[in-house]
């Protein structure tokens, strides 16, 4: 599998990727859930860019990972927390986080490869569930309490 700089276009491009493969199909609506996150945009990153990394990515998963199951592929925890290491930004984890979250949640099914590594995102990055919730745009109202 190949390297990529720490805090690069191309890892946050790869874990991108994982995120949009690890149900084990590419859904139209994770893909726009990419788009709409507006990281991409954000770090600068190009949607080429990403497709380019997307194709390695499967490229070196069909080296890497000869005699699997066609359609069935593992990460083995090594792996995955080194790619993982290649993002070691907090600010940088923290928004690639939620725009994986929000991948994983476009089609309305957690798969148990994306549950997989989201949840070994957050231990190696070490962030909770409530680190990386979404920040609201518009403040909350308190709420009136009637009492009769």
């Amino acid at each position: 599998m190949r390297r990529y700089a720490v805090n690069s276009h191309e890892a946050v491009c790869r874990l991108l990727a994982l995120s949009l493969l690890s149900d084990g199909g590419l859904d139209p609506a994770e893909l726009a859930a990419v788009r709409e996150s507006r990281l991409l945009a954000q770090l600068g990153i190009s949607e080429p860019l990403l497709q380019q990394v997307l194709q390695d990515l499967c490229d070196d998963l069909l080296q890497y990972l000869p005699g699997q199951a066609v359609g069935h592929l593992e990460l083995d925890t090594t792996l995955l927390d080194r790619l993982l290491a290649e993002v070691d930004d907090p600010a940088l984890q923290v928004k690639l986080l939620r725009a994986m979250l929000g991948v994983v949640d476009a089609d309305g099914w957690l798969a148990d490869g994306e549950a997989v590594l989201i949840s070994r995102a957050m231990a190696c990055w070490q962030y909770d569930w409530y680190a990386v919730q979404p920040i609201p745009s518009q403040p909350r109202t308190a709420r009136s309490v009637l009492r009769s």
